[in-house]
């Protein structure tokens, strides 16, 4: 998406957004692991997300605040973490919240902010099915004097300010699964042994959080001595089966090689190119996929199972979850700024060390 495209969309969905927003009457409105650690670095939450200050603790009626949780893509292991994790921390805080599930719509996303304003939520969390939605979704949450923070992919207002944040830094995610796929190629021997090696870098290149994983993945690979051009871009959509779909051409493409990395924006984007690799006849021992997640690559681990998955790198939405609620509830409750950013811890992990990594409930969606 270009640019112009994005200005496009941006500004269609404001206008979309404004509609609803205005139809309404503009009220109020809306696990453990570790939490994540704020960095404030000296920055606060934008104007436009008109933070409620302290002394505004209840919802209409005298009954807790409510919190929502809308998430993009609800059927995903992570955002089901991510969304249990809120509920169960602002309910431990003394609110109520709500976990609504955009399904990768972005017309849905927008719709979710305006029936949370109506309901009377006095704070958002919102990982976005398409970021140009982010201004029209601001405006909707400042016009309702309700603070909003972005979990996972970033947005702005329509001013160009970014909204607040809680995730993790992309370009540090990229660069720990590209260092372990580069650990790991150089272990194996295969760029000494006469072994022809590409690399799958699994994309979604209309998401800029995921391009920033990939990017510096692939510099990486590069800088342990992969060639440039055994580096192949898979656009996909980030989910199994999109990317299963999109390696399928890129594989069938270089028949000449015998050994694959395979990285990507998460570990659906390396799951479904290592199924593409063996529906054609690529065996586990011949992959090294390097999962940015670890709850799909845990999976194979639990069971004893051969799989592609060498390692990945072990993302928590719990530890997401629960650092929005908590910096959503102090805002509106205690009226502390929200951080500008708040970024969340990441490890590698392997079949030999998960379950020693991993938290309990993590450990559990494994299954095995």
């Amino acid at each position: 998406m270009t640019t112009e495209d994005r200005t496009r969309s941006a500004t269609w969905w404001k206008v979309a957004a404004l509609g609803t927003t205005f139809a309404m009457a503009f009220a109020a409105c809306s696990g453990t692991g570790g939490t994540a650690a704020p960095t404030t670095g000296g920055a606060t939450a934008p104007p436009t997300t008109a933070p409620t200050t302290g002394g505004e603790s209840a919802a209409p009626g005298g009954d807790k605040p409510l919190f929502v949780a809308i998430n993009k893509a609800a059927d995903q292991q992570y955002f089901i973490d991510l969304q249990t994790a809120f509920i169960e921390k602002i309910e431990e805080l003394g609110g109520t919240a709500e976990k609504f599930d955009a399904k990768d719509q972005a017309e849905l996303g927008v719709n979710l902010v305006n029936d949370a304003i109506s309901k009377g939520a006095k704070g958002i969390a919102i990982t976005v099915p398409d970021q140009a939605i982010g201004p029209a979704i601001a405006k909707a949450a400042a016009d309702a004097g309700i603070p909003l923070v972005a979990t996972d992919d970033p947005i702005e207002d329509e001013a160009g300010n970014p909204i607040p944040f809680v995730g993790f830094d992309g370009t540090d995610m990229g660069n720990k699964v590209g260092e372990e796929a580069g650990r790991l190629l150089k272990e194996s021997g295969w760029l000494t042994d006469g072994s022809v090696v590409g690399m799958l870098a699994v994309e979604k290149q209309d998401l800029s959080v995921c391009e920033l994983r990939t990017e510096a993945q692939k510099a990486q690979l590069e800088a342990a001595g992969l060639p440039a051009d055994r580096i192949y871009d898979v656009a996909s959509g980030a989910t199994v089966d999109t990317a299963n779909t999109a390696s399928g051409p890129v594989i069938t493409a270089h028949p000449d090689v015998t050994k694959w990395i395979v990285t990507g924006c998460n570990d659906e984007s390396v799951l479904g190119a290592i199924n593409a690799l063996a529906a054609a006849g690529v065996l586990p021992a011949d992959i090294i996929g390097v999962g940015l997640g670890a709850y799909e690559a845990c999976r194979p681990w639990a069971a004893s199972q051969d799989s592609g998955f060498k390692a990945a790198l072990f993302i928590s939405g719990l530890d997401v979850g629960a650092a929005a609620a908590e910096v959503l509830y102090n805002n509106v409750v205690n009226g502390d700024e929200i951080p500008a950013m708040t970024v969340a811890k990441t490890t590698i992990v392997s079949p030999d060390n998960y379950t020693d990594v991993m938290d309990a409930t993590s450990i559990a969606n494994c299954g095995g």
